[in-house]
């Protein structure tokens, strides 16, 4: 039997790649998937508005041996997870309600990525980042912040690090790339032409790709060595890149502290030259 974990979101980072046909199937197990574990692959069929050999061809598609396995597996998903008790902000929500679906949202943001974000992945990048010559990171709009967030990060323990917002300096730098290199392109659509280019362009330069993203198959994915999924649904407000930059940083802080600890003394070292170096400063700014 698959080890896919967590199917309702394995399922949602794929949905891109699904045939229109595929995707009707998709809705209707995302719309109710409590149902889904209950329905024959006939029943289900028919919901869709498709044939069995659609829905068995979309089973195999993620990675099921057939429709009994993804039921299974779903049917774990089901009940691991408690129903959603908050939906979508509505115009009439008060600020309480907001605040509850807003932290909800964060919080299964995060849980769901903890459950999708692979080992080897994590430890091939953390590998490669920490021997690293240089390090780019890439990032357009929300995206942005989150790569300025993670140059701040790994700078202050001694590592060439850099993020570029610009899709002109991500591919001017790219270009200037070289093995043994590390260029991190964050994009929660998998989408954002600016960042496919970027790392193409930092592939072909002989850097290792790294992509963190919340479609596994998606062209962001395609032209990363590793990909680093995240599993946030932006539905509360489109556009404000809410939960998934909360789940991106995440993804970025625990790649920081793992690549701190694979030299944990240099990197103690790193932190306390800069440390004393603010403290200076503190000291000059009072006396003057």
């Amino acid at each position: 039997m698959s080890q896919i974990a967590n199917t309702i979101s394995h399922l949602r980072s794929a949905y891109s790649a699904f045939r229109p046909a595929e995707r009707k199937v998709a809705d209707v197990i995302l719309e109710n998937p409590e149902q889904v574990v209950h329905l024959t692959i006939t029943e289900l069929a028919w919901q869709a508005g498709v044939s069995d050999a659609t829905v068995v061809k979309f089973c195999k598609r993620l990675g099921y041996k057939g429709f009994q396995e993804f039921k299974i597996l779903l049917a774990q998903d089901v009940a691991m997870k408690k129903p959603p008790i908050y939906g979508a902000v509505e115009p009439d929500d008060d600020v309480e309600t907001i605040r509850e679906k807003i932290f909800q949202a964060n919080i299964t943001a995060l849980q769901d990525t903890r459950r999708v974000l692979d080992k080897n992945a994590l430890e091939a990048t953390v590998q490669v980042m920490s021997s690293a010559g240089e390090i780019q990171f890439y990032g357009i709009g929300a995206s942005g912040i989150v790569a300025m967030d993670a140059e701040q990060k790994f700078s202050r323990i001694g590592l060439k690090a850099n993020a570029f917002v610009d899709s002109h300096m991500q591919i001017t730098r790219a270009a200037l790339l070289k093995p043994g290199d590390v260029a991190v392109g964050i994009s929660y659509s998998g989408e954002t032409y600016e960042i496919v280019e970027a790392l193409q362009t930092a592939r072909a330069a002989g850097a290792t790709t790294i992509a963190i993203t919340n479609f596994s198959v998606s062209p962001v994915a395609g032209a990363a060595d590793q990909v680093l999924l995240t599993a946030s649904q932006e539905n509360i407000l489109r556009g404000g890149a809410i939960s998934s930059r909360i789940a991106q940083l995440s993804i970025i802080d625990t790649l920081f502290i793992a690549v701190a600890l694979v030299d944990f003394g240099k990197s103690m070292h790193a932190i306390e030259r800069t440390k004393e170096a603010l403290s200076q400063r503190k000291l000059a700014n009072a006396r003057g």
